[in-house]
């Protein structure tokens, strides 16, 4: 932490500088320079130094803290700092911080609509894409969207099936000019909330319904995907590398069961991993990493996984070794008896679970109903 280098951060609402508390003013007042967005400053009195941030924010953002080191020094904050804001960057960015936070626009959102905090999910996709919106998508939830240009918010319900929501566009929350308005009939502008009613089709976070992703027959179907995923027994938070990764769907599924899940997908095919980024925006999680090349050769410069599931490439010279190496879990699938004797090796030597999954489902027989197997894989998962 930069001890030197601690900072003032004060949340700012719409209502500007009569907003402000006795305390917030004083704060305020009392620096030798103030920082904020350039709409932030304007409400400020014509007396206190005020610097605009870099644009864009990172690259110059440590060059002008250390420009006003040994100064007094205030950011304002949209609100809460730690939404989505600038307290969350400098905490990353290694500064200790006393902070006085404003109400949040979520919060006055969900005192406008009524939504309690256990009910309401946020998503923002402020400096993101949109398609994150996807993931959380349920019949009856409710969900608050940050940052969202309401054109491709609306595209993106009405091509998942969600055009009959009911979508709420809250503008300049807090402010003189606040306005609540229909934002499937209106654009409100900047610094604008939307609110969803969510009615539109059912999808599970996981074991998606094979004909949802594109392929072109290298996927992990459903049945071996949810058995996988129970395996490589994923936590909030935490890195899978998808090796092998075909459609991308297991990768997918396990950034779907939390927001804070991260994936890297590794795929040599540049076809197969081109379809793996389009599978991901479709199915809300754009944040997902696709790496093109083989494996092991493509894996030495990835951040370490903490668990690592092999859907294809399983004979290539080394690969499990070197997954072996990192101490991640590992859940690793065969379908060739040269694979099969692999998992059969490292099933001797490591221990774990050794399976053979067989599928079949019922289908037309002529005029009867019969089962129809499904290529038997080998799964093998680390102790």
């Amino acid at each position: 932490m930069r001890e030197e280098s601690r900072l003032t951060v004060v949340g700012i609402g719409a209502d500007g500088w009569s907003g402000l508390s006795e305390q917030a003013q004083a704060l305020v007042l009392g620096a030798d320079v103030v920082i904020g967005a350039p709409r932030q400053l304007e409400y400020l009195p014509d007396e206190v130094e005020t610097h605009p941030w870099p644009s864009p924010l990172l690259p110059g953002l440590d060059a002008l803290l250390a420009e006003h080191e040994g100064k007094r020094v205030c950011v304002l904050a949209s609100g809460d700092p730690f939404l989505s804001g600038i307290g969350t960057t400098l905490v990353n960015h290694g500064y200790e911080l006393d902070v006085l936070p404003a109400l949040s626009s979520v919060t006055l959102a969900r005192a406008r609509l009524g939504w309690s905090a256990e009910e309401t999910a946020v998503v923002s996709v402020v400096g993101r894409g949109v398609a994150r919106v996807a993931r959380v998508l349920a019949p009856g939830r409710r969900v608050l969207v940050l940052g969202a240009d309401v054109t491709p918010l609306r595209s993106l319900l009405t091509v998942r099936g969600y055009g009959e929501s009911e979508l709420i566009a809250l503008a300049g929350l807090g402010g003189p000019d606040e306005r609540i308005s229909d934002g499937w009939e209106h654009d409100a502008g900047p610094l604008t909330v939307h609110a969803i009613e969510c009615a539109g089709p059912a999808l599970p976070l996981i074991g998606v319904p094979d004909d949802i992703y594109a392929h072109d027959g290298q996927l992990t179907k459903r049945d071996l995907r949810v058995s996988a995923l129970a395996r490589l027994a994923p936590s909030p938070g935490e890195l899978l590398w998808d090796v092998g990764a075909g459609a991308g769907s297991v990768g997918i599924e396990w950034s779907r069961l939390h927001e804070l899940n991260r994936a890297i997908a590794i795929e040599q095919d540049p076809e197969r991993a081109e379809r793996i980024g389009r599978n991901a925006l479709d199915l809300g999680v754009p944040e997902l990493q696709v790496v093109t090349g083989p494996a092991p050769d493509s894996l030495s410069a990835l951040p370490a996984p903490d668990a690592i599931f092999i859907g294809g490439g399983l004979t290539a010279p080394g690969l499990l070794d070197f997954c072996l190496a990192t101490g991640a879990r590992i859940v690793a699938h065969g379908v060739t008896l040269e694979a099969e004797q692999i998992l059969g090796d490292v099933y001797a030597e490591q221990g774990g679970e050794l399976l053979r999954i067989a599928v079949e489902h019922a289908a037309p027989l002529g005029g009867f109903t019969g089962w129809t197997p499904a290529r038997t894989v080998t799964q093998w998962s680390s102790p």
